[in-house]
């Protein structure tokens, strides 16, 4: 009943020892972020219902706002009347939702580009609110997926290493991911419970998408003896070297790398002494800071542009730069 879930979420999920360890697990998350601005990614489904519930019951303890807001991306003629649903629904919650409506075409390479398009409108939010950090709902299914997906592209470590707790948006703005070790069935029942229901979004069961595929691959591994708890234990560890290379690699790349008005010099004596695994690393970092861009480069169009710039070959262009080389340097200027 509503009465009934209105008190767990004021009591944090006190009445059970499962959901109570969760909502411990996500307020410890939040207590650790310094700039208490947040906005709460909605979609709909269990994943992010679980989350505003888990939201709520962190602000009936804490008394700090969050901003609880859905991207209609106006892909399917029912997609306005199924926001406006979830409004209602978290609604009786005192749960205030925002939908943002996309306005622009999506034709080609529909799930990047609606990708693109969401993070877009949230951080205008952002930016307009003076909001620090996006929640979104990525669990430990989500994790398992994307280094399936990754695996498939041929990804070095950094890609297997999969999605990180925390990433920067932009200067201003963190995008924050508290559940990526909880599994989907329990943010079903924190969805239920809290809620009655969730909705499906229709293209989750669509085989066309590599991450649908994968997703039903999941029975024959487990058939076989493979869990997602070993692969997401496996993530880990591939995530500690990741961590521990990036800290090798900030420490030198002021010292390798540096920023112009128009353009970014990197030193080639100092970058050609490095292994091919730093190299890739020092490009794909120079590239993303140059433009500003969240996404980093393809692991086999940075390896491309090693093999370009071996031959003093000019007019590279890739990730929004054009790249060339002279005697001494690597330079890089926006497109």
């Amino acid at each position: 009943s509503k009465k009934n879930s209105s008190a767990i979420l004021k009591e944090g999920f006190k009445g059970n020892a499962e959901l109570s360890k969760i909502y411990l697990n996500f307020k410890s998350k939040i207590n650790n972020i310094k700039k208490k601005t947040f906005l709460v990614a909605v979609s709909g489904g269990p994943d992010s219902l679980a989350l505003a519930a888990l939201a709520k019951s962190y602000t009936n303890e804490k008394k700090i706002k969050f901003y609880y807001v859905l991207v209609n991306h106006n892909l399917r003629d029912n997609s306005s009347s199924e926001a406006n649903s979830v409004k209602k629904l978290l609604k009786k919650h005192k749960i205030s939702l925002v939908i943002l409506n996309n306005k622009k075409t999506i034709k080609n390479n529909l799930q990047k580009q609606a990708r693109e398009v969401r993070y877009n409108l949230l951080k205008s939010f952002c930016k307009k609110k003076k909001i620090s950090n996006i929640l979104t709902a990525h669990n430990l299914e989500d994790q398992v997926e994307t280094f399936f997906i990754r695996l498939s592209r041929g990804s070095g470590l950094h890609g297997l290493s999969s999605m990180r707790t925390s990433n920067k948006l932009s200067s201003s703005i963190k995008l924050i991911r508290p559940l990526l070790e909880i599994k989907k069935l329990q943010l079903i029942k924190i969805s239920k419970l809290i809620f009655g229901k969730y909705y499906e979004d229709p293209t989750n069961v669509n085989t066309k998408y590599l991450r649908t595929r994968i997703r039903n691959f999941r029975k024959t591994l487990e058939k076989s003896g493979i869990s997602y708890d070993q692969i997401f234990q496996s993530i880990k560890n591939l995530a500690s070297s990741r961590d521990t290379i990036d800290l090798y690699l900030n420490k030198f790349f002021g010292d390798i790398v540096k920023k112009q008005k128009n353009k970014t010099l990197i030193d080639f004596k100092k970058y050609d002494y490095l292994n091919l695994e730093m190299k890739a690393r020092v490009l794909n970092k120079t590239i993303k800071e140059l433009n500003n861009s969240y996404y980093g480069l393809r692991t086999k169009k940075i390896y491309n542009l090693i093999d370009h710039l071996k031959l003093k070959k000019k007019g590279y262009s890739l990730g929004g730069c054009q790249i060339e080389r002279d005697k001494d340097h690597i330079i890089l200027k926006k497109s």
